[in-house]
């Protein structure tokens, strides 16, 4: 979870350890991306705030996570929402784009069905690369 305002981080963090996720936090996307590139396997699910130091410091985050894992599960939330950001973000590969002051919905409980959706994606399209690496194998084999 990455977020520049310490009340989002420790509010998000309960809230994700009360859905038994396991939980690292940053709050800056310099932070976030140094942790990315030392997970050791790579995150499953990245939670970032769009606009940190940068407006597009979630961005940056989401490039990150992609250049370390090519199965990178990465939501961007923001207070700020703009159908502008919202497309940047779609278009470089988020899972997902939320907006955290929504008066409709409650955001924490929205992050925690996003991450489950985004781990169920992870492993459908992980099983789906190796169901196609053991099919061309079993051509290899036959040729």
């Amino acid at each position: 979870m990455v977020d520049d305002e310490e009340g989002v981080l420790s509010a998000m963090r309960r809230r994700l350890e009360r859905a038994q996720c396991t939980v690292d936090t940053a709050s800056s996307a310099t932070e976030a991306m140094g942790l990315i590139n030392n997970a050791v396997p790579p995150y499953d699910v990245i939670v970032t705030d769009m606009s940190m130091e940068e407006p597009e410091s979630g961005v940056q985050v989401l490039n990150e996570a992609f250049r370390r894992d090519l199965f990178a599960q990465v939501i961007v939330m923001t207070a700020y929402g703009s159908v502008e950001n919202a497309v940047l973000a779609m278009r470089k590969g988020a899972f997902d784009y939320l907006e955290k002051n929504s008066p409709t919905l409650d955001a924490y409980d929205m992050v925690v069905i996003k991450v489950n959706q985004a781990l169920g994606r992870k492993r459908r399209d992980i099983k789906t690369i190796a169901l196609w690496q053991r099919a061309i194998a079993g051509r290899r084999a036959e040729s």
